[in-house]
């Protein structure tokens, strides 16, 4: 799969949008590049962090809005430029997947997470990650499609264990959000 093809499907999407009915409100970048066997995108492992919900995830780069962004979009762009260094602002924007609701260790939040979609063309810059960031990584989408990186994640909830569908790329374990964004993307994609 291709980012072109990305970009065709994007264009017909209707998103689902509630975080403007959301109290608290939040925005990630999905970055999409043609890498050499197909279109890859970019995941950062969250830092190490005890006060951190989801410490040590694997992620895109996002966060919470803040007063001075005039809207979600504003909202990815900044926390991407913070925290890995990359100025999406010359990356094109192919719109946004379905809000989600945010869940932390099985509750869910007061907080909805509007996934923005990007295509990078050009050369890619140094990328800096901040001290939110453990690493960045390019992950193969056609793999996650095909099913071939399929895993689970056993989450324990009391005295339940439950196996939650993730994918294991180069040895880091995507689930929960980012697996869920990943699948409707993915949808789209597939269409």
């Amino acid at each position: 799969m291709q980012v072109d093809r990305v970009r065709e499907r994007m264009r017909s999407h209707r998103p689902r949008r509630v975080a403007e009915e959301a109290r608290r409100q939040a925005a990630v970048a999905a970055v999409l590049r043609d890498g050499p066997v197909g279109a890859e995108v970019l995941l950062i492992q969250r830092a190490e962090n005890p006060v951190d919900p989801w410490s040590g995830h694997m992620a895109f780069p996002g966060g919470r809005r803040d007063p001075g962004d005039d809207r979600l979009l504003a909202t990815a762009l900044r926390e991407t430029r913070e925290e890995i260094g990359l100025d999406l602002s010359g990356a094109e924007h192919l719109g946004h997947v379905d809000d989600l609701e945010a869940v932390a260790r099985g509750r869910i939040l007061d907080l909805v997470i509007r996934p923005h979609v990007f295509a990078w063309t050009g050369p890619l810059p140094d990328l800096k990650p901040n001290y939110e960031v453990a690493t960045v990584v390019w992950a193969p989408v056609g793999p996650m499609i095909a099913g071939e990186i399929d895993t689970v994640r056993p989450w324990r909830e009391g005295t339940a264990t439950y196996r939650l569908p993730a994918y294991d790329v180069e040895g880091r374990i995507v689930w929960g959000l980012t697996y869920r964004m990943l699948r409707s993307l993915f949808a789209i994609m597939e269409g």
